[in-house]
């Protein structure tokens, strides 16, 4: 079996779903944020914080390159991740791709309810998050749509 990668926006449950998949097809899980924080024995947040977001997009890309060497793993990306540089043509060249897609409620809904905190909406009030998730969903959306596979909370295979 392959590798499996799977992108979508922040709080779509990337991370949730792929630990779930990984544990059906007894394959490896790879968190990429989790990944990185270990590397770098910093938190996704002092790194943004830190370096700013640039540099942040640009230790993903490489800590992404690592990653999709591993056989027979699912990989929950960041949800930028899919966003930078070639980072859709390299996945699609060397995994299988996943988008997981939610609608603009659910996003907002998941976002507001993470106890993850993450750096670029966990300051911003439910309009601000709203619109934040509107903006941002239609800068990304085409390079999560260069997926192989497109699953919604109601088609996935769990």
């Amino acid at each position: 079996m392959s590798t499996i990668v799977i992108v979508g926006f922040p709080g779509a449950g990337k991370s949730t779903i792929g630990r779930k998949l990984a544990d059906k097809l007894n394959m490896t899980f790879i968190d990429l944020d989790l990944y990185i924080e270990e590397k770098y024995h910093t938190a996704i947040p002092l790194l943004f914080q830190k370096y700013g977001e640039s540099a942040f997009r640009t230790l993903e890309y490489a800590a992404l390159q690592e990653v999709l060497n591993t056989e027979n793993a699912v990989i929950a990306t960041g949800g930028g991740t899919a966003c930078h540089e070639n980072a859709m043509s390299l996945i699609n060249a060397h995994t299988h791709s996943v988008y997981l897609k939610l609608t603009e409620d659910q996003l907002v809904d998941h976002l507001l309810h993470s106890k993850k905190k993450r750096p670029l909406t966990n300051h911003l009030s439910e309009p601000e998050l709203r619109e934040y998730v509107r903006k941002n969903l239609a800068a990304r959306e085409p390079y999560y749509l260069q997926a192989q596979e497109i699953w919604t909370l109601d088609s996935l295979p769990l």
